[in-house]
Order: C-alpha cells, then structure tokens, then sequence
C-alpha cells in the first residue's frame, strides 16, 4: 500500500460523440461529499486540442486534483495527467494508450467476435455512431429516452482526436485507476482489463454499457473517492 496527496478536487473527461453533461449525475455525488469538481467541455477536434483545453481546467485548481477519462478522454488524460497538479488518474471504460500509441492504433484490429461499434464513414473530417444503432452499442443499460437523446445530439468527433498519439502516457508516473464496464460494446471488456493491466491500475469491475459513467455513477463515484484518498493497493 503506497500513498500520494488526498485531493479534493476532481477533473472529469468525456470521450467521444458526446459532451460533458453524461458527467451529472458523478457530478452530483462528489459535490454533495464535498468535491470541488470541475467537467472539461472538449471539442474533440484533436487530441493536442483537447489536453490543452484539458490544461486549463487543470491550471485553475488550487491543489491534488482527480483527473478522470472515460472512453477517449482516457487518452486525452494519458497525456494531460502530467500536469503538476494531478495525483491520479481514472479510467472509465477508457482507452489508456502507451506512448506512440492513438484511439486508433487501439482498435485497429479487434479480436475475433469482438463487438464493432457502428461508426459510420468519416463525413468532412469527422466521425458520428449510427443513430439507430447507439443504443445497443454505446448505451444499452440507460432508458430509451436517454439513449436517443445522447445518440441524437452527438459530437462529431475529429479524425485528429481519433488518430493523436500520447507522448508521455502518465500512467506511467502517477498512481492509476480503472473502471471495467464489463457488458461494454464499444470497448471490448478484456481490452479495458488488457489497458488496466499494463497501466498498473487498480481494478474496479461492474456491469454497465459503455455509458457506465451515466448508469452507474455511483460505481464511477467509489473509485474516483478511492483515487482521491491517496489509496492504491
């Protein structure tokens, strides 16, 4: 058992096709524990553009800060988890590339029988999900309401994002965490715990869709408040 800072701040990330407000109801729990919590809005035009608006948001916290990904914004905090004022980092059911490594070297080649997200041709640059099939591949736990919602007001996301490289994965340096959705369709779960592994994280698993971090938050909330205690086993 080692020990880092305990941080009461945290920094959220969201990935891919959609913005930070899936982060509310995590949000919600942390501030009634007494967080300062904070939830990055990345354009997801590319993954330089993304840390360095990330970067900010770190720039603006008063000490130990949480620093949270979930599915791309796993990268976008493998990068940015160097600022000076991150103790830890939290992957949900996040992509945790090595250095070299982008979204798109990590899903090049999945696995026999694996889940293939439905991610329609690159229109003008960008990449959206097939509406129709959203749900049961991004977020086939959440009411049908919800998951119409996220599928029709995705965020297109830049070819720039999906191929970024990290340079200095800072899991490599600093205390990681990781939640494995294990009914994900987007991620395929053995990859999440293969990313996990060679991180070095603490594992946490639950049975969730890829929106894990909507369903069930107050998963997400126990291991972002183990994160921030200074805890790692």
């Amino acid at each position: 058992m080692s020990t880092v800072p305990e941080a009461r701040n945290i920094v959220l990330v969201h990935g891919g096709f959609v913005d930070g407000s899936g982060w509310k109801g995590v949000y919600e729990l942390l501030r009634a524990d007494g967080y300062t919590v904070s939830v990055v809005q990345n354009p997801t035009l590319s993954l330089d553009g993304d840390v360095a608006t990330t970067n900010l948001v770190l720039d603006a916290q008063d000490g130990p800060t949480v620093l949270v990904g979930h599915s791309y914004g796993g990268a976008v905090i493998s990068e940015a988890g160097n600022h000076q004022n991150v103790s830890a980092l939290v992957y949900v059911a996040a992509f945790a590339p090595d250095k070299g490594e982008s979204v798109n070297t990590l899903i090049a080649d999945p696995p026999p029988g694996a889940p293939v997200p439905p991610i329609l041709p690159p229109r003008e640059g960008f990449l959206f999900l097939d509406r129709e099939k959203f749900a049961a591949s991004f977020a086939g736990d959440l009411p049908v309401d919800e998951a119409r919602f996220l599928a029709d007001s995705q965020v297109p996301w830049g070819l720039d994002a999906l191929g970024g490289t990290v340079d200095r994965p800072a899991w490599r340096a600093k205390p990681s965490f990781y939640l494995v959705a294990t009914d994900d369709r987007m991620i395929p779960p053995p990859a999440q715990r293969a990313m996990a592994e060679r991180a070095g994280a603490t594992v946490s698993e639950t049975g969730g869709s890829h929106a894990v971090y909507v369903s069930k938050p107050a998963e997400v909330v126990a291991l972002i408040k183990q994160a921030a205690a200074g805890a790692t086993g």
